[in-house]
């Protein structure tokens, strides 16, 4: 079962996703609002609203799934061959930072260079997984249950910020630079042999299986809610492959005019042009 957000006028709707149509779930704003529910998927599952023909919708109608969590915790280092491309051994332990949803974009919204932090601007595709009820001091085969499902994401990363200091957030968090979505994916329809592509004007610039990671989805919601109780709509990002533009040399950059692409496979596509504030 795939659930999204929609953006009609000044509101939004949570919609199941099926082949061809776009069905409306009554009473629920977005896929973040509708997870409240401990009976979110029997819900979405029944939902018979208003249906919208998925040609028909305007591409900027998909706002990102979960449009404001209470929490985006974001995984660094956490693909073996990112990690050693960077030149690091492998972690014992997740390196976690935090994101904000002022940077949360949807799947075909722009990405938003700002002028004074546009010359070292990097691609990081990523698996996200969203929590679906409460979890605090789980282990790892609790964590799995606690798992609504998962989405694509591309935390988009001003290097120059991030190196500024050994704190990794303000190169992370900048507003409109984080294209989420398409739409939220529920564990039953996930192939966990997955593979994740980034591509920059149609190059692929990281291809990589997602069994790649050094600590899995489960691994990860059990290892954050051992420090903070997770909520249903909160999101993990779970790291990125290699192929990063900052590992190469020379080093490449994301520049204005260019088109990201970032898809996974069962999980959907991210299409996002990349433009210069203002």
């Amino acid at each position: 079962m795939r659930l999204a957000t929609l953006r009609q006028g000044t509101t939004t709707v949570a919609v199941r996703v099926d082949e061809h149509l776009a069905v409306e779930i009554p009473g629920h704003t977005d896929v973040g609002h509708l997870l409240q529910d401990p009976r979110w998927s029997s819900i979405a599952r029944d939902a018979d609203g208003p249906a919208h023909g998925l040609p028909g919708l305007d591409p900027r109608a998909w706002a990102p799934p979960v449009p404001r969590p209470a929490k985006i915790v974001c995984v660094g280092l956490n693909y073996r061959n990112h990690i050693l491309e960077m030149g690091r051994e492998l972690p014992e332990h997740p390196t976690l930072f935090a994101k904000f949803p002022e940077a949360l974009i949807g799947p075909y919204d722009p990405v938003v260079l700002p002028a004074h932090a546009a010359d070292a601007v990097d691609w990081e595709g990523e698996v996200a997984v969203v929590v679906g009820r409460t979890a605090r001091r789980l282990t790892a085969a609790e964590a799995e249950g606690a798992i609504a499902g998962y989405a694509v994401i591309n935390d988009v990363t001003m290097r120059d910020f991030q190196y500024r200091t050994p704190q990794w957030l303000q190169g992370k968090t900048f507003e409109a630079t984080t294209p989420f979505g398409p739409w939220l994916t529920t564990l039953d329809a996930v192939d966990p042999g997955g593979e994740l592509v980034t591509e920059v004007d149609g190059e692929a610039v990281q291809r990589t299986t997602i069994d790649d990671m050094v600590f899995g989805p489960a691994a990860l919601v059990s290892y954050v809610s051992q420090i903070v109780t997770l909520h249903p709509g909160d999101v993990i990002a779970t790291g990125t492959p290699g192929g990063v533009g900052h590992a190469r040399r020379p080093p490449r950059h994301l520049a204005p005019g260019q088109e990201l692409v970032t898809s996974v496979t069962g999980l959907g596509t991210l299409r996002n042009d990349v433009v210069r504030e203002g």
